[in-house]
């Protein structure tokens, strides 16, 4: 049956159901929900597969227990093999532009030379994706945020930054009409994030395409090259990711992956694409982060106003050692629960203090030298994903002084006493102390490392043996009618945020796929 158009909850079909759209893409977050608004404008009859459910503004109460359960893998509690890196991901009609904190960059163009200079990546230029670039933002209200909107955290790096002479600017946010709540991470109470919920989903919906939320697609099935269809279940129970039973089976002309860094190549592993000889779920690429905390005797409150809206790269070109870039990080009770390190009356004190807390964080660019191979992607007995990513020597030294530089800056911003992420906590009062930073203890469970950047494991490039898809078309390198359209095929991570990468990515794959398709029928 064609696929009747609108929101519709798998749960509510039956089981069995059987699609035939023309074009079916796995994932509705950034990249599947610009291809899809895309490709159904051009006339293509596009089902979008969602494994989450569809919360809306009228869900979005700005508690952390009801967010966290409802919108992000796992709950929020997804992390690697080693429990040593936390990773905060979105599962929700929308995918993570949902829950993310709105920051937007587009790809720099030095990340863009190194991709064609490294990894073969051809006809991806600045050039290329300006206009892409240019539609998503004027689609998205993407726009610099004033100085004078930024939260005091923010604030604060920027303060501390520019009395140590390093470069801080404001960022730019793909919000309209923001109330500044600060709960951007719990989903936008008044729809002022132009998320994929509200723009490109609808976009697509209003011109006939299916948005078929509460499945998982399961494996890709595979016959003489191409996929032939596609087998999900349906989820149900109080969490929403219990399978009920019920089977849905899509049958398309073509297929879009657009399930993130970590789901994508797992549904190619499902599918038996993978293999010892093959490149998928490799070069996994997370921005891996750590943080302090800053005690200020006036309030911060980090929990309110806009939660980036300041970023700094002054650090991230370092030579041959790895880059960081430094933005804030809003802290809410339950996150802060969690994040915050010690036990007893210490736990307990950071959290009295948490409304003079400030929260920035130093993000490692990592991918960018031939000894780092990232992390992997493989799957658990019962097929979920699993990823592996041991930190390596480079990345701990680069956290060393990632926390040492940030320690400098909130004391230079004014802070009474800064504290690390280590457990114990390592207090810094003044210059003096700094070197305590760089005498402690780095390694898996000894200082919190989260991330919400998620990349690679389905990468670009014009080799098979070194990558999964082309990079004119994201089209699988063995499967005809399969393409990849989400920060998997990144072969790096990026130095920056990565939505509107995706974005505009997805924008450009789209144009070219339709231009490609009107050609061969």
């Amino acid at each position: 049956m064609s696929a009747p158009g609108g929101f519709v909850d798998a749960g509510t079909v039956g089981t069995g159901k059987k699609y035939t759209p023309e074009v079916c893409i796995i994932g509705s977050g950034a990249g599947g929900a610009v291809s899809a608004a895309l490709l159904t404008a051009a006339g293509h009859d596009v089902l979008v597969v969602e494994e989450g459910g569809h919360r809306t503004r009228k869900d979005f109460n700005m508690r952390e227990d009801v967010a966290f359960a409802q919108l992000y893998q796992e709950g929020a509690t997804r992390a690697t093999k080693d429990l040593g890196i936390t990773l905060l991901q979105g599962r929700t009609v929308g995918g993570t532009t949902v829950v993310n904190w709105t920051t937007c960059f587009r790809t720099p163009d030095p990340v863009l030379d190194h991709w064609r200079d490294r990894h073969g990546v051809r006809g991806l230029t600045s050039a290329d994706l300006a206009p892409h670039f240019a539609a998503v933002e004027e689609r998205l209200s993407i726009a610099e945020i004033p100085l004078a909107d930024s939260n005091r955290n923010n604030r604060l790096l920027y303060d501390g930054c520019k009395a140590l002479g390093l470069e801080a600017t404001p960022t730019k946010r793909n919000v309209k009409q923001c109330m500044k709540s600060g709960y951007c991470g719990m989903g936008c109470p008044v729809d002022a994030k132009q998320s994929m919920l509200i723009t490109y989903l609808p976009d697509a919906v209003a011109r006939g395409a299916t948005v078929l939320y509460r499945c998982r697609i399961e494996r890709l099935e595979i016959e003489g090259g191409r996929v032939v269809r596609a087998r999900g279940q349906v989820l149900g129970g109080p969490s929403g990711r219990t399978p009920t039973g019920e089977v849905v089976v899509i049958e398309a002309k073509r297929f879009l992956v657009s399930a993130g860094a970590i789901n994508s190549p797992a549904l190619l592993l499902r599918s038996g694409l993978g293999g010892a000889d093959t490149p998928i779920g490799r070069r996994t690429f997370l921005h891996p982060v750590v943080g302090i905390t800053g005690h200020y005797k006036d309030l911060v409150e980090p929990y309110y106003g806009a939660p980036q809206s300041i970023a700094s790269h002054a650090l991230a070109h370092r030579g041959a050692d790895v880059g960081l870039f430094l933005e804030a990080a809003p802290i809410h009770p339950v996150i802060a629960s969690t994040a915050l390190p010690g036990f007893g009356d210490a736990h307990r004190r950071g959290m009295i203090e948490l409304p003079n807390t400030a929260a920035h964080i130093a993000l490692a660019i990592d991918g960018f030298s031939p000894d780092e191979p990232g992390g992997t992607v493989t799957l658990r007995p019962s097929g979920a994903a699993l990823v592996d990513y041991p930190i390596p020597p480079r990345i701990w030294e680069a956290f060393r002084f990632g926390l040492r530089k940030l320690a400098e800056i909130d004391l230079a911003a004014g802070a009474d006493v800064v504290r690390t992420g280590h457990d114990p906590s390592i207090e810094v009062r003044s210059v003096a102390d700094l070197a305590k930073i760089d005498a402690a203890a780095y390694d898996v469970g000894r200082v919190s490392v989260f991330s919400a950047h998620q990349m690679g494991g389905c990468a670009m490039g014009p080799d098979p043996k070194t990558a999964v898809v082309r990079p004119e078309d994201l089209r699988h390198h063995s499967v005809e009618n399969l393409h990849v359209v989400d920060g998997s095929v990144f072969p790096t991570s990026l130095g920056v945020n990565p939505q509107e990468s995706i974005y505009g990515l997805a924008h450009l794959t789209a144009t070219r796929l339709h231009a490609s398709w009107g050609q061969s029928g």
